[in-house]
């Protein structure tokens, strides 16, 4: 096609105010969306153009932001807040600069216009996204940049163009009078201006036929269809349903509740963050300062959105509670400018609260220490979960006197206030977030209070579906664990019956000859071997159904020195192991079951040795964690003494597809004839003594088997 010509194009290929775009905004969207491409090449692209490096900088580091440290290159920021996130500052801050060069009036209303423009192009990406269009983000910068036509012609002829906007009655008014007055419709001249960026893709086509008649569009190419139907779905909103409905249904195919379902979606994107930042739309009676403010607020409104969204696909893709606190914690500091929080976790169990962290040391072990019982408290944490809202220590919320515990949580937190925000997913609570504010901080956090809110459920949500995944993880052990044991006993069943033949001919052989021949010694040996290959084969089902012992006093230390001393010549001194003890003195005697405590002892100290062939260093530590005193004036409730045991090696680690199911019946990271069995009795064992077994490790760096058993007695017998 001719490139467009005349004195109208002339005229705006000699204006200083033709906005521009890097032509690389195209390139980061297609990297941020192919999985191969590392950190380290997604910089590199962004880096290639100074203005867009040096806003997406700008931003990162600015008070808005909040990061806790300052982010000095693109690679860091991407590391801090994920390529995501970085992709829609840089989309944000590319089109903003667009639009930065020119301001609106009661004709030309730059907020209206921002609405328009963001609602076309959150719709357009829904409607990618339904009709699996490969480039979701190619359609949101298409719809975002659809009427640009009409900005080059504000800025360049603002007179001429303010006075065809007040004549234009519609769309076909508007496009006949901007065709007959200056030479172009805006559809001509936007996507002339597109062209110019050069960028590699049917923008322009989709900025160019936005406007044309529905039986035109139906044979075109999906992009420009996808503008079309964001363009009039976002135009007549609340006109004819029937028209709309007809047109989505005539170019994909659409049924009326998809298309109402596209409108709602869209609406909350748009109108939702509008309405919970209190930002009007569309205001002409507010002054010109009032205006630009507004505009500020609607800039940083869209990139709460970015960003929100960034944090929201993080929590989803997180696995873990401690990742989703993380990720919790860093979306706060970015999103709302604060950086101390407290995590305060219900554990349903006791029914309390209890402090995960989420400070600095050392006031992140203080926080730990926190454990609020909710039948019996009055703070605020256990209130904004009652009532189901946030409370903060202004009043802000509910007037009423501080309890001390509120108090010592300010305290902690050494900041002017605090605001709590209750997790819940439906009636299942999850926990409490505890933001640290100053009087000024707070009143404009509860500008944002909607949008806090929202986060604080989105982040509860990620909490449950984590929690119920672990449980099912363990209802997927038990089951695994009782599928094992089956088979383990059918097994068991079927080798007693050779061995028990094999002993009864040892003894016939014994029988057969005189009682002083040497032999009768070596025979004494087989049979008594053979014992006990009945005797383990028989403990095979002991991982599921452990036999109930006799539980006593058991000296943690006495028994690690002596196997130890046992173990030595035989097992480690062979693979030249060096062995450390690190036993704390004052530990104390736990009430447990010695002998099965021996048997998880054993096998972990074995497995250690078995991980360093070529020689290594064996570490056995513990160490004794008191209780926390009960506070019957605050209600923090008490928890229980513990010991503590870790074994560790320097051996070559783990691998991370093995650590995962490390403790599940039949995996193993041994070569040969290890079935896989030793560390889910462990595991079995130390359940059924109410305590825990955990595996630290990585792919190089060694082991870490940490055992935490109660001092009091593990189990009733």
């Amino acid at each position: 096609m001719k490139p467009p010509s005349g004195p109208l194009f002339d005229k705006i290929k000699t204006s200083k105010n033709l906005p521009t775009l890097p032509h690389i905004l195209l390139k980061l969207i297609e990297a941020c969306n192919t999985s191969d491409k590392t950190i380290s090449e997604i910089s590199s692209i962004i880096d290639k153009d100074s203005s867009l490096s040096a806003k997406v900088m700008k931003m990162v580091n600015s008070a808005y932001v909040g990061l806790p440290i300052r982010v000095t290159g693109v690679e860091q920021a991407l590391l801090l807040l994920g390529t995501e996130a970085v992709k829609n500052i840089a989309v944000s801050a590319a089109v903003s600069q667009v639009f930065s060069t020119t301001k609106g009036d009661g004709v030309f209303n730059l907020k209206q216009f921002w609405y328009h423009c963001l609602f076309c192009a959150t719709l357009a990406e829904l409607i990618a996204k339904k009709t699996s269009y490969s480039a979701p983000n190619e359609a949101f910068l298409s719809g975002l940049l659809h009427d640009i036509g009409k900005l080059v012609l504000w800025v360049n002829f603002p007179k001429d163009y303010a006075e065809i906007l007040r004549s234009s009655e519609d769309k076909a008014s508007l496009l006949e009078q901007e065709q007959r007055r200056l030479g172009a419709t805006h559809s001509a001249v936007g996507a002339w201006t597109i062209e110019r960026w050069r960028l590699q893709s049917f923008i322009a086509d989709a900025v160019l036929f936005h406007h044309e008649p529905t039986e035109k569009i139906l044979d075109a190419l999906p992009l420009v269809k996808i503008v079309f139907l964001a363009n009039l779905l976002s135009t007549h909103a609340t006109g004819d349903d029937n028209v709309l409905c007809n047109t989505a249904e005539a170019v994909f195919g659409f049924s009326p509740s998809d298309v109402k379902t596209l409108l709602v979606r869209g609406k909350e994107h748009v109108d939702g963050v509008a309405r919970s930042l209190g930002i009007e739309i569309q205001s002409p009676a507010d002054s010109e300062g009032a205006e630009h403010e507004k505009e500020i607020d609607l800039l940083r409104n869209v990139r709460d959105v970015s960003l929100l969204q960034g944090t929201l696909q993080n929590l989803l893709d997180a696995s873990g509670e401690n990742a989703i606190l993380a990720i919790v914690k860093q979306g706060i500091q970015v999103l709302f400018d604060v950086h101390d929080v407290l995590f305060l976790l219900h554990h349903a169990d006791e029914n309390v609260l209890v402090g995960k962290g989420g400070l600095n040391p050392p006031r992140n072990t203080l926080a730990k220490e926190i454990a609020i019982s909710l039948e019996t408290g009055h703070c605020l944490p256990v209130q904004c979960l009652e009532q189901k809202m946030p409370l903060d220590s202004f009043g802000h919320f509910k007037k009423g006197k501080l309890t001390i515990l509120d108090r010592q949580i300010v305290r902690l937190l050494d900041d002017e206030g605090i605001l709590c925000l209750p997790m819940n997913v439906h009636d299942k609570i999850v926990g409490v977030i505890i933001l640290a504010v100053g009087a000024a901080g707070f009143a404009a956090l509860i500008k944002r209070i909607n949008l806090l809110t929202i986060f604080a459920r989105q982040s509860a949500l990620a909490l449950y579906a984590d929690r119920v995944r672990r449980a099912q993880a363990k209802v997927v052990q038990a089951e695994r664990l009782a599928a094992a044991s089956a088979i383990a006993k059918k097994v068991a069943h079927e080798v007693n019956n050779p061995l028990g033949i094999i002993k009864n001919y040892v003894k016939i052989f014994g029988l057969k000859l005189p009682s002083q021949d040497p032999v009768q010694e070596e025979l004494k040996i087989i049979s008594e071997e053979l014992d006990r290959v009945s005797l383990i084969v028989n403990r095979l089902s002991d991982f599921s159904e452990p036999e109930a012992k006799q539980t006593e006093p058991v000296d943690v230390n006495a028994l690690l020195s002596d196997l130890v001393k046992i173990m030595q010549e035989p097992l480690m001194l062979e693979s030249k192991v060096e062995t450390r003890l690190d036993l704390q003195p004052s530990l104390p005697t736990i009430f447990s079951e010695k002998n099965t405590l021996k048997q998880v002892f054993i096998n972990l100290i074995k497995n250690a040795v078995e991980a360093m062939p070529e020689g290594g260093n064996l570490v056995i530590s513990t160490a004794y964690t008191p209780k926390t005193p009960m506070d019957a004036t605050n209600k923090i409730m008490a928890k229980k003494d513990m010991v503590e045991i870790c074994i560790s090696d320097s051996g070559p680690g783990i691998p991370a597809a093995v650590r995962t199911r490390i403790f599940e019946p039949f995996v193993t990271s041994k070569s040969g004839e290890h079935a896989g069995l030793g560390l889910s009795v462990a595991y079995s064992i130390i359940n059924e003594l109410k305590g825990t077994i955990t595996c630290h490790s990585g792919a190089e760096a060694g082991t870490i088997f940490k055992i935490v058993l109660p001092v009091g007695p593990g189990r009733t017998v």
